[in-house]
């Protein structure tokens, strides 16, 4: 092997790359210190997943992570995953896959590049600095080339960035447009500088919710990092499991994790709680990254009206604007958000179908559906509740 030949890996568990060798390819911004700009791709994030058995058998997640080496070092890598159905991806394929099945097909197992359960955009082909366009190439070349060796149905990249849906749809993969509801900071020296850019209405309503939420009967607490206890982390995990069994069927995420996340990832995460009497009774649990909060999970043991905005949203907007963060990100579907100061913003995957009547067929749908979330963005973002500057004052 030549010092420019590149070796393609697929690794059934992340312990098999070392955590410094993925973390500078998932996070170089970090190793010189500072937080990581997406903390999912994190190999302690990976890992916990992983050691907690939310993801590998029986899970319909099976880990084959990617690895791209140059003379012995690891240039790249990639979070793929063996999937046997659509669950925990938030970019819906299942109307693909059941006219794939009806045609006589087979659409299952097929592979993934994405974080489990998390509708949160970020890097999926991860490379050093540096190696970026090399190391992004190789990993669509080695993950297409796995699935079609394998006689796999399709290969898709969800919720990956711009750059990375401009590279694959140029490297012949079919680009698709979907959208949620994100909240940016321009730089607000606090939440009343937010609401004065609301339309009157709009800012007395938010008011009001807030108003309301905090008269509960309790305190409102947010924690991060040691000030996270094991106590708060066993409320968080009967909260999720309340809302994911009423939302999934079932939670995606075992108990294990929530006691694994206290111990390697609690400085990664805020921890939003009501409590009555000194006893959690709703939480939302976000993630925090180098320039954006991202929302993950909400439950509630009580019913207290405007409880869910207050801890999901306001209080992620405080915190961020506390922080100097850029966004936040609250996950998923929502057009609740919209009124709160959440705008629709656009998110990008990338899929490769190994049946060429099939891949003609899913694209004529994809354009059809990218004009349609183009338009369904521009009308929500009208429906926002900032105001309406009027042309001269542009001018």
């Amino acid at each position: 092997m030549t010092e420019t030949e590149l070796t393609v890996t697929a690794h059934d568990s992340i312990h098999a790359i070392g955590a410094d060798a993925w973390d500078a390819c998932a996070c170089p911004e970090a190793v010189e210190g500072g937080r990581a700009g997406d903390p999912f791709t994190t190999h302690r994030f990976l890992a916990a997943l992983e050691d907690s058995g939310s993801v590998g058998p029986g899970s319909g997640w099976q880990p084959h992570y990617l690895t791209v080496a140059r003379g012995g070092d690891v240039i790249a890598c990639a979070p793929l995953y063996l999937k046997g159905h659509s669950q925990g991806e938030y970019i819906f394929d299942h109307a693909w896959a059941h006219a794939y099945e009806r045609a006589g097909g087979r659409y299952y197992p097929k592979a993934q590049v994405a974080v489990p359960f998390t509708p949160v955009t970020g890097r999926r082909l991860l490379a050093r600095r540096g190696h970026e366009e090399m190391g992004r190439a190789a990993l669509l070349q080695g993950a297409t080339a796995l699935a079609a060796q394998n006689r796999l149905s399709s290969l898709h990249v969800t919720f990956c960035t711009d750059a990375e849906a401009a590279a694959g749809a140029a490297a012949g993969l079919l680009a698709r447009r979907t959208q949620q509801y994100h909240w940016h900071n321009p730089g607000y020296a606090d939440f009343e500088a937010f609401l004065a850019d609301l339309a009157s209405r709009k800012r007395k309503t938010i008011r009001k919710e807030r108003a309301r939420a905090q008269g509960f009967g309790g305190e409102i607490v947010a924690l991060t990092g040691d000030d996270i206890r094991p106590a708060h982390w066993q409320a968080m995990w009967q909260f999720y499991q309340d809302t994911g069994a009423r939302k999934w069927g079932t939670p995606y995420l075992t108990r294990a994790f929530f006691d694994i996340a206290h111990e390697r990832l609690r400085d990664d995460v805020l921890m939003v709680l009501a409590l009555r009497d000194g006893r959690p009774v709703a939480g939302a649990m976000n993630l925090i990254g180098r320039s954006a909060l991202f929302g993950r999970y909400w439950g509630c043991a009580e019913d207290h009206p405007c409880l869910h905005f207050e801890l999901c949203y306001y209080r992620a907007m405080d915190f961020a604007i506390e922080r100097g963060l850029e966004w936040v990100e609250a996950g998923a579907q929502g057009e609740h958000k919209l009124a709160r100061g959440y705008l629709p913003r656009a998110t990008h995957s990338l899929h490769w179908l190994r049946d060429p009547g099939f891949a003609d067929a899913v694209a004529q749908y994809l354009e059809a559906e990218r004009a349609a979330v183009e338009e369904e963005i521009e009308i929500l973002t009208g429906y926002g509740p900032f105001r309406k500057i009027p042309m001269e004052d542009h001018e």
